[in-house]
């Protein structure tokens, strides 16, 4: 059986793997699924010092301290940047990296930010928010809608538990000095049903790359809510 590391994305936390995990555990694998700092149960942490540098470090030091070489890294949405930060500094102790509709640096960055792949209208969209919901601290979260969760209960439950994202995260960048994720074992799994704007260009870019095995799932963005029971079939066929 196979360790797994959950990356939650933007505006969630560990909270949103709840039946993913326990479908994996169910299988005998054990599954780390922390919030990241300044999200979620560690929103008290929230601060103008926390970057995507940050969350990079979170993850890294779990795997360190839990001795988690040749595990299965997955990352959700914005996740994928961070573990994309992950893959250039560990590169084959983990075994294996599993993109669920994330974000994606291209195999020639150097220098990689959550924003720097977003339309000119979404950055200036999620900066005027930091600027004025946001006091300058936060990126306030959408509705669930906006990851296209349609039913009522799921949606509900969604939005009683997303949380705001610091601020340096959006323009903060990481170096990579080693290509990311490029020549490791990877995945990259997209939501079809539907497509998720902000993914729809990352999906058109990998889904004719060789070196990606690609796959779909037919649901929405936030898969692992919308469609735990794939997930995890998914992420065990993965180890």
């Amino acid at each position: 059986m196979a360790d797994f590391v959950l990356i939650h994305g933007a505006w969630h936390g560990g909270w949103c793997w709840a039946e993913v995990a326990r479908g994996l555990a169910a299988l005998g694998h054990r599954v780390f699924a922390p919030s990241l700092t300044g999200c979620a149960d560690r929103g008290h942490l929230l601060s103008p010092m926390v970057t995507l540098g940050t969350h990079v470090d979170d993850v890294v030091r779990l795997i360190e301290f839990e001795s988690l070489d040749g595990c299965v890294l997955v990352g959700h949405s914005y996740g994928g940047n961070v573990i994309s930060g992950v893959a250039d500094r560990l590169r084959e102790r983990v075994g294996h990296y599993v993109f669920l509709d994330a974000g994606v640096p291209p195999d020639d960055s150097t220098l990689w930010s959550w924003s720097q792949p977003h339309s000119e209208a979404t950055r200036a969209s999620r900066r005027g928010q930091i600027a004025a919901e946001g006091r300058g601290i936060f990126l306030p979260p959408p509705s669930a809608q906006a990851f296209g969760v349609t039913d009522t209960e799921q949606a509900a439950w969604l939005e009683k538990r997303l949380s705001p994202m610091p601020a340096g995260l959006y323009d903060s960048v990481i170096e990579l000095r080693r290509g990311g994720s490029k020549g490791l074992r990877r995945t990259y799994v997209a939501a079809t049903a539907p497509v998720y704007e902000t993914m729809r260009s990352v999906q058109v870019r990998l889904r004719p790359d060789p070196s990606w095995t690609f796959l779909e799932i037919a649901t929405c963005h936030d898969m692992m809510v919308t469609a735990p029971a794939d997930v995890v079939k998914l992420l065990h066929d993965c180890r």
